[in-house]
């Protein structure tokens, strides 16, 4: 029977199906007996991780994954090829019985289940996961709030989902995650609300809930490596929605976003190229000193991307403003421009074009 089962039902050393499944203190699950064989030969390290167990680890009951082998024991071969009935699982997810421990691996599972399969996906969200995994957000526990946040972003891969899980509450809790959540929570949360604002209601939905563009921008201040980067792209998305561009303006975002371009997040000019098509967003990056320093800068060494937002950024400021353009043309931005008319990218070449006619005063107007 164990051919039939997936891999993770079976145990990691003698990879059989598990009658006994325990969790040791590495995280890992395996047949109590398998493990206990391990143990007794003097191994004092996890079989997976090889790191140090306690020399008397502890064997925690998996009792999801058992309820889970179980309910597989109960259909037929062809049936074991498929996944579980949600409703199973989220009544071990809901259970107060089912230990933390049990939740995690549970909530893995699920992760690994809807990210290959959007008919499962759909089974999921149809039966009412979402408010069981919101309340494992809630938990305050790091581990488990991750898995659940990590499980709603593959819900949300489903454009049907997106405006659904908005409606549940999902965006009150990843506001509250970017918030006061773990570094790597914050940088799902901020990818959520990216994955979200790929309908168009949703934009609007995430910009107007208090505090949403302002944590992100806190995000992009505040926090390191990902954090920052996921924090740029959804404000990038978000920001795509004309509405949300003052809001962010209003949040203090362009000077965040012009440090972080000259710290070399060239994600962050992609969101000053949206955001230089409103007049609040312009006036902020004339008063920053610097700024077409720095979007010189990447017009130099910048990928294909970048330089297209940072052409973009230098339209609209050079067009608003005869300082900007005097400025711009001061840094070499011209010469730039005439060098990047062989690009590979049209509108690389398209962009440079046009801001070579605005220099030159051809379409200068106010």
């Amino acid at each position: 029977m164990a051919t039939h089962l997936p891999d993770h039902l079976k145990c990691p050393i003698s990879l059989e199906i598990m009658s006994d499944p325990v969790i040791i203190p590495s995280g890992h699950t395996f047949d109590r007996s398998s493990i206990q064989r391990w143990l007794d030969a003097g191994h004092r390290v996890c079989p997976i991780t090889k790191l140090p167990l306690p020399d008397y680890p502890s064997l925690i009951p998996n009792h999801a994954l058992r309820s889970l082998i179980s309910n597989y024991a109960l259909i037929s071969p062809l049936q074991q090829q498929l996944p579980p009935h949600p409703e199973t699982l989220i009544s071990l997810l809901t259970s107060r019985s089912s230990p933390l421990e049990s939740k995690v691996e549970l909530l893995g599972q699920l992760i690994r289940l809807s990210q290959r399969d959007s008919l499962f996906r759909r089974r999921l969200t149809e039966s009412g996961v979402v408010s069981a995994v919101l309340n494992c957000v809630d938990s305050g526990d790091s581990g488990l709030q991750e898995k659940a946040l990590s499980l709603l972003l593959n819900l949300s891969l489903d454009d049907d989902n997106k405006v659904g899980l908005a409606a549940e509450g999902v965006i009150a809790r990843v506001v509250a995650v970017l918030l006061g959540g773990s570094p790597n929570c914050r940088a799902i949360a901020a990818t959520m609300l990216t994955s979200l604002a790929v309908v168009e209601v949703n934009k609007a939905t995430i910009g107007a809930y208090p505090c949403a563009i302002e944590t992100l921008v806190s995000l992009l201040r505040n926090g390191k490596g990902r954090e920052k980067k996921e924090a740029a792209t959804a404000l990038y998305a978000i920001c795509s929605f004309p509405d949300n561009r003052r809001r962010a303006v209003e949040c203090g975002a362009v000077p965040v976003l012009l440090g972080s371009a000259d710290s070399g997040l060239e994600r962050a000019v992609e969101v000053l190229g949206i955001l230089a098509k409103c007049k609040e967003g312009r006036e902020q990056m004339k008063s920053y000193n610097g700024c077409i320093q720095i979007l010189a800068r990447v017009l130099r060494n910048g990928s294909s991307r970048g330089i297209q937002y940072a052409l973009l950024a230098l339209n609209s400021l050079c067009c608003s403003s005869e300082k900007m353009r005097l400025e711009a043309v001061k840094e070499g931005v011209l010469e730039i421009g005439l060098q990047l008319l062989d690009d590979d990218s049209e509108k690389v070449r398209r962009n440079s074009s046009n801001l070579i006619q605005v220099l030159r005063g051809n379409q200068w107007t106010s």
